[in-house]
């Protein structure tokens, strides 16, 4: 089965400022526990510290990625599901801890990322006002693609090194994504481009 999350397709680097953001409230949900536990609630994540927190029968609990295999939320905020595993992950050269990795698409090449939220500086220039800078919080992603030996591989956005991961099918790929003129760096793409890898 695979995962498409439609709003994916729209939300990219946009500006959120003046908005709530994901991570900031409760979802109804359900998680499983690294011991098989199933705990349905309000979930609240943090991706950053790889938290989650879960309200259960009026007690509030907290997890961390080690005790978490996988969770999934209807998000409030954007109105749609989302999944959650907990992977280890290299974060030094050979030191692994488990780190949560949202399933944008899944198949024999899945799709999966990481949201940060950071600042990002814009031009407000008006004729009106005089101009100048102003600063607004944003949701970036980090993107990850994993094999079907459950090795996880970065991915820094650029098209040569979605190529490199894409090798075996790299001809294919490098024109499917000239003929509909794709961005290698954009979420919405990705799936497009990871499914089409996934189909030939």
């Amino acid at each position: 089965m695979r995962y498409l999350f439609i709003f994916l397709l729209t939300i990219g680097t946009l500006g959120l400022s003046a908005q709530t953001f994901s991570s900031d409230v409760f979802h109804q949900g359900f998680m499983v526990t690294t011991e098989k536990d199933t705990i349905k609630g309000d979930l609240k994540y943090d991706l950053d510290a790889n938290i989650l927190t879960v309200v259960y029968k009026g007690k509030t609990k907290s997890f961390s990625s080690h005790k978490v295999f996988y969770f999934e939320i209807f998000d409030s905020i954007l109105n749609n599901y989302r999944q959650f595993y907990s992977i280890p992950y290299t974060v030094n050269i050979d030191y692994k801890i488990p780190v949560f990795f949202e399933l944008v698409y899944e198949g024999k090449l899945s799709l999966m990322a990481r949201e940060h939220i950071v600042s990002q500086t814009v031009n407000s220039s008006s004729a009106y006002w005089g101009g100048g800078n102003s600063t607004r919080l944003v949701i970036q992603y980090t993107f990850y693609f994993m094999n079907n030996k459950g090795e996880i591989s970065y991915y820094s956005g650029r098209k040569k090194d979605l190529l490199t991961l894409m090798i075996k099918k790299q001809s294919a790929v490098k024109k499917f994504i000239k003929d509909n003129k794709l961005d290698t760096d954009e979420m919405a793409d990705l799936v497009r481009i990871t499914s089409f890898y996934n189909s030939i």
